[in-house]
């Protein structure tokens, strides 16, 4: 005799509350992203990097120094910030990545913090070197009042 269309369910029913009892809590607990939310996954160094397209390493390293500053939260970065930027994105860091800094630094992209951090001189973007950053590298022409 065939089963009828509640035995079936009953049946299925059965089955989805064995396997639930194998999945962990946090993960059936675990609620779905509201339609319209603002939910962003966080963005990683490579991929900024592969939207401003930065040329040469003195450019690298001013906009890895944006990425800290912008998507990292840091107040200031030191070299050992920037040496662990470059691994993330598994490339060699620059030899001499003081040298490149004080390239920006005489730009005027990049000021020297009053603070060191881990016994190392900090620096942050100036207001001319995040919009340098912003501007995918293009001079911003200044308006006159």
């Amino acid at each position: 005799m065939e089963k009828s269309i509640e035995d079936k369910l009953d049946e299925i029913l059965s089955i989805v509350k064995k396997l639930e009892k194998c999945i962990p809590n946090d993960i059936t607990k675990e609620k779905a992203i509201p339609a319209g939310s603002s939910f962003s996954r966080k963005m990683s160094v490579k991929e900024f990097l592969l939207q401003c397209n930065p040329k040469g390493d003195v450019q690298k390293t001013l906009a890895i120094g944006y990425f800290l500053e912008v998507h990292e939260g840091m107040a200031s970065f030191n070299k050992t910030n920037i040496e662990r930027s470059f691994q993330a994105i598994k490339e060699r860091p620059p030899i001499n990545i003081n040298d490149k800094i004080n390239m920006s630094i005489r730009k005027g992209h990049i000021h020297e913090g009053s603070e060191k951090k881990d016994g190392k001189t900090t620096w942050s973007l100036t207001p001319s070197g995040e919009e340098f950053v912003k501007n995918h590298f293009q001079k911003v022409a200044k308006l006159k009042n």
